[in-house]
């Protein structure tokens, strides 16, 4: 009975606000304490809003645009990576920033280790760089991709990366050893994310497709095909039940990519975000209302919300409910 229970629980997100930008806003987190929603953009404003009223508390500037943010475990710190090749870390009390140098190209992608100890960075140079949070000393870089590396996530002592070159890499975070490839994806793989207990990986890239693994010895467990042609973010709800997914719908004009940094230009006209049910993959809801690519989908840690921002220029927030 409870087994059917949880299968035929869904889940449901209704809009309750929009926020509109002038410039193609990136990344969109919250803070751990679920009350301050972090929006980047390419114009470099790193914005922070209260979620109870959606107001704009702070505004802090990455020089040269900011690519994408991630909020300390313990929510005294924010990361901002740019296309200027830096990573900032930005204190929430002074609002002051610590500028960490080291990659050569655009830094696509920044995260926090769970105990707070490390920042993890990936970019346009085909690295991972692994910082000691205090003090922002570069402690090892992590070679092996052979393209951009478009997103880097951790749980515990694993690190997981992808890249442009089809393939995730996880690596120990203690030592930088590389433990194993995951091969599956046949185009480039955009966006990963660890499951909150840390056993399950999920990837979205440019082949239209969502796939879950499992981190212990990267099996492929499930392969989720929708109605997009492309999926460039995923993020999993804080139970774990459920994935978010946001990309380009199929009949858009496809992924078209600058020379030099690789950096995506809009081609489309219809997107949608996707909730899904994790253990089978079931279709939960198609979220509409941005009108142009989904480039970033976070839950907040609390289970209530699901922000999602666009190439549209605006993020949307929504409030979410199960159903059992």
């Amino acid at each position: 009975m409870l087994l059917s229970l949880v299968l035929a629980a869904t889940l449901r997100a209704a809009p309750v606000h929009t926020f509109k930008f002038d410039a193609v806003p990136r990344r969109v987190v919250f803070s751990p304490d679920a009350q301050v929603l972090a929006t980047s953009d390419v114009a470099g404003n790193v914005r922070l809003w209260r979620v109870a009223d959606r107001r704009l508390l702070r505004t802090v500037v990455h020089q040269g645009g900011a690519t994408s943010v991630a909020f300390s475990p313990n929510g005294q710190w924010l990361a901002s990576g740019g296309y200027d090749g830096n990573v900032d870390v930005w204190s929430m009390a002074s609002g002051k920033a610590r500028v960490l140098r080291g990659h050569t190209g655009t830094v696509w992608s920044v995260a926090f280790s769970p105990d707070g100890e490390r920042i993890a960075s990936s970019g346009e140079d085909k690295t991972v760089r692994v910082w000691r949070a205090r003090d922002g000393v570069l402690l090892r870089t992590l070679t092996g991709h052979t393209l951009n590396v478009w997103s880097v996530a951790i749980s515990g002592n694993i690190i997981a990366s992808s890249s442009f070159d089809h393939s995730i890499k996880l690596w120990r975070a203690d030592n930088g050893a590389l433990l194993r490839t995951l091969k599956g994806h046949d185009q480039a793989v955009v966006s990963i994310t660890f499951s909150p207990d840390g056993k399950l990986l999920a990837s979205g890239g440019d082949d239209s497709a969502v796939r879950l693994w499992r981190v212990a010895d990267g099996a492929l467990l499930r392969t989720i095909k929708g109605d997009f042609s492309h999926v460039y973010s995923v993020d999993f709800s804080p139970d774990g039940q459920w994935l978010a997914s946001g990309g380009r719908e199929r009949g858009g004009l496809g992924t078209l990519w600058e020379s030099i940094a690789g950096d995506r230009l809009s081609g489309s006209n219809s997107a949608t975000v996707r909730l899904w049910r994790v253990r089978d993959g079931a279709l939960q809801q198609e979220l509409a209302g941005h009108t142009t690519d989904v480039g970033s989908v976070a839950f907040s840690p609390d289970g209530r919300w699901l922000a999602t921002s666009s190439e549209d220029k605006s993020v949307r927030l929504w409030r979410l409910t199960v159903n059992r």
